[in-house]
């Protein structure tokens, strides 16, 4: 039996975070075969880059490339993350963060969040961020990286990143052109067919030059050149459920070291991003036109910065939703042009990557097996569910008075999320589900910060003497506050690690 011959030419169309994060990684795994990646782009056509923050799962996609961590940080002028601050989200005046990590550990395999509640209900422990060593590192503006701690009754410190996307694409641009890579300079103006199987067989430059290739990945943002425009793959409109359709973007001024996280801080027709860099802060207001004119919205997002715009603001429109298929025929569809889930919980850099680790394990031979594409299409609709209905829990457990606001509570919840919400409800219970993207602790931190109560907790718990269940969480929160003050500051450590020498 001989096994069947790879793709051997690759054809991106589009660069950006996504089309150069693609053919990095493509570079990458095929080192060594006869393969030839071309990535086609145009100096004329911007990107969106407004992905400036990412979740801890890029740290294994930058290990994967071989990428060394600090002087990634130094070219995008990155900053490390430890989570979101959600201010005004639940009401006006309340604010909560959402962590990376963990809240202390379970005991005798029952959820941490057992016990914590057992006491919580009763009034006899302080509130969740207390047990979360990125939350009080956050709070405290400290950072470090650690190693595993197997013997604390806490895990050590889980983080992400805060970067420039355009200055990643920069960076990774010169990574994949080392290995070999073609950048085509040009804008697309059509694409042929074949006839016969209706494959893509090439695509026409404005130049009249012509790509061939055997598989095409479209990175083309929202314009989604090839799936949509040249295949006519449907999109599935998701507007029902998260309305949000424009945004509007600026950096501003940066006063001050740069604190470890990103804030999401709700307005009165959506909610406003800060995500600060090395060089500046990245700002935007994520908004819904029936609720707020465009007009509005950016002197709202102007007038709620923490120093001097830089820039004009930009504006950016969209649909919340995705392709029916992400892979049609011989064409894969990454980034924008796959779909849109707006950047609350900065996945939007994380569903790039999650689609190229699945086209690395999926990768296609020449003979595009039907039943890679039916993994492939079946695993990333049922990752944006997932993603989509935690997005929507964080706006339907709200208890503003705006008219955007109040439309969104009152929603009806998609059957996965109304069946999380009441387990947590009746039992305490938070199970994850399907190889789901946020864990238990993500539900936990919004499910509670939102202001979702439950008066029940594992029936277990109550097996324990209450004074050892005291001394534990109490031995968890010391050992927090213990470490977070031997870090080092979030600026120093940026400074001695992180800066281009």
């Amino acid at each position: 039996m001989t096994n069947p011959s790879p793709v051997k030419r690759v054809v991106i169309v589009g660069g950006g975070t996504a089309g150069w994060m693609t053919a990095a990684a493509l570079a990458k795994v095929t080192q060594g075969t006869d393969s030839k990646i071309q990535l086609i782009e145009s100096e004329s056509i911007g990107t969106v880059g407004v992905g400036e923050a990412s979740i801890p799962s890029l740290i294994t996609f930058n290990k994967m490339l071989g990428i060394d961590e600090n002087q990634f940080m130094a070219e995008t002028k990155g900053t490390f993350k430890l989570g979101i601050d959600f201010v005004d989200w639940g009401a006006e005046g309340e604010r909560y963060f959402h962590p990376f990590g963990t809240y202390g550990r379970g005991i005798d395999s029952i959820d941490f969040q057992h016990w914590w509640l057992q006491r919580y209900n009763q009034g006899n422990s302080p509130d969740l961020e207390e047990y979360s060593l990125a939350a009080q590192s956050a709070f405290a503006g400290k950072f470090t990286r650690m190693q595993p701690m197997p013997d604390a009754p806490f895990d050590a410190l889980a983080y992400a990143f805060q970067f420039d996307a355009g200055l990643y694409a920069e960076f990774l641009r010169k990574f994949s052109e080392d290995l070999g890579v073609e950048r085509i300079e040009g804008v697309i103006e059509d694409s042929q067919e074949s006839p016969e199987s209706g494959y893509i067989e090439s695509v026409r430059l404005t130049s009249g030059e012509r790509i061939h290739g055997d598989l095409f990945i479209d990175c083309s943002g929202f314009r989604s050149l090839l799936m949509r425009q040249a295949l006519g793959t449907k999109f599935v409109d998701w507007s029902n459920w998260l309305p949000c359709n424009r945004a509007v973007a600026v950096a501003c001024e940066r006063s001050g070291a740069p604190e470890p996280f990103t804030r999401s801080t709700a307005r009165s027709a959506g909610w406003q991003w800060r995500i600060p860099l090395q060089h500046r802060n990245g700002n935007g207001y994520v908004y819904c036109s029936d609720y707020i004119s465009d007009d509005e919205a950016t002197t709202t997002l102007l007038g709620n910065l923490d120093g001097a715009a830089e820039g004009n603001p930009r504006q950016l429109k969209f649909t919340t939703g995705h392709l029916e298929s992400f892979w049609e025929k011989n064409c894969i569809a990454i980034g924008l042009s796959a779909g849109f889930l707006e950047p609350l919980e900065s996945t939007s850099i994380h569903l790039i990557q999650s689609a190229i680790q699945k086209l690395i394990a999926l990768y296609p031979s020449q003979n595009f097996e039907e039943d890679k594409r039916r993994i492939f299409n079946e695993r990333t609709i049922l990752e944006y569910q997932r993603i989509r209905d935690f997005l929507i829990l964080h706006y339907r457990a709200n208890r503003r008075p705006e008219p955007f606001w109040r439309a969104l509570a009152a929603m009806e919840a998609p059957p996965h999320l109304a069946r999380k919400l009441t387990s947590y409800q009746q039992t305490g219970n938070i199970f994850r589900e399907d190889d789901e993207l946020f864990s238990v602790p993500s539900w936990l931190a919004v499910m509670h910060g939102q202001g979702i109560r439950t008066e029940s907790c594992h029936p277990l718990t109550s097996k324990m003497d209450a004074s050892f269940v005291k001394d534990r969480l109490q031995e968890v929160r010391d050992g927090i506050q213990y470490v977070v003050g031997a870090m080092p500051s979030h600026g120093e450590y940026l400074e001695r690690y992180c800066k281009v020498k």
